[in-house]
Formats: structure tokens, C-alpha cells, sequence
């Protein structure tokens, strides 16, 4: 198969880049050039930013891929040059998603008066009734911020008869080369042998995560297998424990004896109060994904905790001071 790929030199699309190279694929990327790897010096590259894609179409007709796969589609404008670069010369696009879209992330920021939805979430569960999530978000750093929403660009991409789409709504992704090192803060604190404290209604809080190399499976068979036309399906963990559990998973694994301590929100220290409404969890259901492509975790989840912590080890040590 030829699969063309957007983006994917990161965190996220290269483990995805590897695991389709080593299926045997015909593999090509667009991306600016910025990050890559020297393992990826025997394939096709197209350097260009997004809003260039249009420009590139007459050598991605000569490429002819089966597949597209569009690793970062942030906004709808960038979902639409995608539409326009590719129409008549692929067969089918794949794009990543966020669990953003559903309606209890708006729960979560205090911008919803509606009650919680019931977890885990499915693919058919309410969405975001307000648009552009992270415009008023204080302290984030981030490029398409103003115009960012998952909700437009899933629209666009499955609402093209001419060209079929598959949405793949991702978790919060840990593993080696996680930027947002997700599990450090409580690493380290167990690290340091030091007790957790966490808000009452936070320590129940469900978030579902997924191993990076589970994720990149997930998303390779999304791509090769012709089922996944025209479906939308979330991508994580079978089941989703609360904050408390996850917690005590890690600490199981670093021999941590410490004890996670519960507060309401006012007895804690200000640099712990976060507002946020922790009765809108972001537990996804990924039942779907499971049963129509018969996807099951490479590694599991003790594995991947193992394997987390030990490059977030070596991440300490390589940072720590002299």
C-alpha cells in the first residue's frame, strides 16, 4: 500500500511511520523539515507547510498514495486545503482527533451548564456545543490556538462523498517522547518519597490514556484496513481507572510506600487548585474500534508503565543539575 503522511515526525506519528514501514508499506511525508529522523532517509519526503499543501497536488498525484494520513489537523482551514490537495488522487483519508470534541471537555473548563454525560463516552455521545476550546486558555502556548477545534475538521473530512474519511479521537498519549511527561509530577514526588495530595474530587476523575506504541498500532491498522472507511472511533485504553488508581499503579511499579492524600479544593495549596470541574470525566469507549477491526494492545499496560518510567528515569537524570 502507498500512504502518504502529514506531520509525522513527531511524538505520535513517527512510532506510526515505523510500525507501517516495517508492514512493508510505501511510505511518504509532508512536513517542514524541522524534525526527522535519519531511519527515514530512504523514503519520500515533501517539505512545505500546510497551507503549501494545495501547491504539492500535482506530485502527490504522481506519488497516487492509497491512504492519506493527516497526523496534525488542527483547524477547519487546514482541514479544507487537505480536501483540496487530494481530491481525485487517494482513495481514502485518515485523520487525528481529540477527545475535546465530546461535551464533558466543556463540562471540565466550566463552559457547559449541562449535566455530565455518562461514561465512557462513545463515539456517538454528545460533542462540544461551543466552538474554538483553548481561545481563552490562559499560559498556553500554542500556534493555532484561536482558530483550533477537532469538532470543524472532523466535519469537513467525513462530509466529502468524493473522498471518504476515517476520525481517530486519541486519549491522553504517554510514553518515551512525551513532551507534556504526563506521569513525571507524581514520579517524582514518589521519587522523592514524598506523599501525593490530590483535590477529593479530582482523585476520582477518569481520563483514559493510551501507551504511544498501542496508539501507533491502533493507528497503522486504521489506515491499512479498508473497514475503517467512512467510521469514526475512539482510540485508548480498554477501561479507564480514576486518577487515585492510575496513581497507585505507578507506585506499585517504583516500590513507592507513600500515601495519596484527598483535600477539598479550599485546604489546598493555591499552586493545586486547578478549575476545573472534575465530575466531567473524559472516559472514552473504545468498544467499536476493538470489535470492527479486531485490534488488541501489542504491549501491555504493566509494560508500558515500565517502560515510561524508565525513560522518564533517564530524563531526570539527564536534566537533574551537578
Amino acid at each position: 500500500m502507498k500512504i502518504l503522511a502529514i506531520g509525522a515526525t513527531g511524538f505520535i506519528g513517527l512510532p506510526v511511520i515505523r510500525q507501517l514501514m516495517k508492514q512493508g508499506h510505501q511510505i511518504a511525508l509532508f512536513h517542514r523539515g524541522d524534525t526527522t529522523a535519519s531511519e527515514l532517509d530512504s523514503i519520500l519526503h515533501f517539505y512545505g507547510t500546510r497551507h503549501q499543501l494545495p501547491n504539492f497536488k500535482a506530485e502527490f498525484e504522481r506519488f497516487a498514495p492509497d491512504v492519506v494520513l493527516d497526523i496534525i489537523p488542527f483547524t477547519e482551514a487546514q482541514a479544507q486545503a487537505v480536501v483540496q490537495a487530494f481530491s481525485g488522487c487517494t482513495q481514502r483519508i485518515v485523520a487525528i482527533s481529540s477527545g475535546d470534541v465530546y461535551r464533558n471537555y466543556e463540562g471540565l473548563q466550566g463552559q457547559g451548564k449541562h449535566p455530565p454525560d455518562p461514561v465512557p463516552l462513545a463515539e456517538d455521545a454528545p460533542l462540544r456545543e461551543t466552538r474554538y476550546p483553548y481561545r481563552d486558555l490562559e499560559g498556553l502556548d500554542f500556534d493555532f490556538k484561536q482558530n483550533y477545534d477537532k469538532i470543524l475538521v472532523e466535519q469537513v473530512l467525513m462530509n466529502q462523498p468524493e473522498l471518504p474519511g476515517t476520525i481517530l479521537r486519541l486519549p491522553a498519549v504517554y510514553g518515551s517522547g512525551d513532551r507534556q511527561h504526563r506521569f513525571l509530577p507524581y514520579l517524582q514526588q514518589m521519587f522523592d518519597r514524598q506523599p501525593i495530595l490530590l483535590e477529593e474530587e479530582q482523585a476520582r476523575w477518569r481520563f483514559s490514556h493510551g501507551y504511544i506504541e498501542n496508539i501507533a498500532g491502533a493507528i497503522a491498522l486504521a489506515v491499512t484496513d479498508d473497514r475503517a472507511t467512512g467510521r469514526i472511533y475512539n482510540l485508548g485504553e480498554a477501561s479507564t481507572p480514576t486518577l487515585v488508581e492510575r496513581i497507585q499503579r505507578l507506585g506499585n511499579l517504583v516500590d513507592w510506600q507513600g500515601e495519596i492524600v484527598t483535600r477539598p479544593k479550599d485546604q489546598l495549596p493555591s499552586h493545586l487548585q486547578m478549575n476545573l470541574q472534575w465530575r466531567y470525566h473524559l472516559a472514552i469507549d473504545t468498544t467499536r474500534f476493538r470489535e470492527e477491526l479486531g485490534y488488541v494492545e501489542p504491549i501491555a499496560e504493566e509494560e508500558a508503565l515500565q517502560q515510561t518510567i524508565a525513560w522518564e528515569r533517564e530524563n531526570l537524570t539527564a536534566t537533574s543539575p551537578e
